[in-house]
């Protein structure tokens, strides 16, 4: 019996086993076994050719928004081979599991998952088919942060003369930068944008005028918080050029 023979008989169970000695000698080329096959995973495979094992698993590429608040979020995913409806988690830096609210499939490339995560920190994405092949992220993609909030109400901060000095401060939570974002400051007066001090001496002011402006507050994982304030610069009798 040639050794190919005897693999033919292997691969067609003649044999139970067949040992390497039993082609040492001799190169068995494709042609003379084009015509056996075996099955794997429920199909035929020629031996002469080649097939690819294995199972396709989902994967994650980008998620956004990448900070949310602990109220009900959206949060799209992007990746691969996502299959409908696939179960989508965020896994804390604790081990803490919670399953998404609600889970939105868009396409194999896009899913959308609403998270209600009530405790601050940076998650990781998990997302599982149905067919069990699942992808969890290499990285904490998401942040759970509460936003700025404001302690200073908003409105008119006060009313100073003209030519004097102005000195306010306002604050937020978690804020770790002030900004301008619209309206302008009497002339003079600047905005400190690391502590929210708002100070200088008015120059300029010829008759009483109030300054409408919004100061946005934001926080160390980049969210803002925005609000409406005024300062109102009065002309007394003293600037008008009236005799004692």
């Amino acid at each position: 019996m040639t050794k190919a023979r005897d693999l033919a008989n292997f691969v067609s169970g003649t044999n139970s086993a067949i040992g390497t000695t039993q082609i040492d000698d001799d190169a068995v080329t494709n042609a003379k076994i084009a015509n056996e096959s075996i099955t794997i995973n429920g199909s035929a495979v020629n031996l002469g050719g080649s097939v690819t094992v294995g199972e396709t698993k989902p994967t994650i590429s980008s998620i956004n928004p990448t900070v949310i608040e602990n109220t009900q979020t959206s949060v799209t995913i992007a990746g691969t081979n996502f299959v409908s409806v696939p179960t989508v988690e965020a896994i804390g830096s604790t081990g803490a599991i919670v399953r998404a609210d609600e889970v939105s499939f868009s396409s194999a490339t896009s899913i959308v998952a609403k998270f209600t995560l009530p405790i601050d920190g940076t998650y990781f994405v998990r997302v599982e088919n149905n067919d069990g092949n699942a992808v969890r992220s290499s990285s904490a993609l998401l942040t759970v942060s509460d936003a700025p909030a404001w302690t200073t109400a908003a409105g008119s901060l006060g009313t100073n003369a003209a030519g004097s000095s102005v000195s306010y401060t306002v604050a937020a939570t978690n804020a770790t930068s002030f900004a301008l974002q619209s309206g302008s400051l009497p002339g003079g007066v600047s905005l400190n944008t690391s502590t929210g001090a708002i100070t200088g001496t008015e120059s300029g002011a010829t008759a009483e005028t109030t300054y409408s402006f919004t100061i946005r507050a934001t926080d160390a994982q980049g969210q803002t918080a925005d609000r409406a304030f005024s300062i109102t610069i009065t002309v007394g009798i003293n600037n008008s050029g009236q005799f004692d």
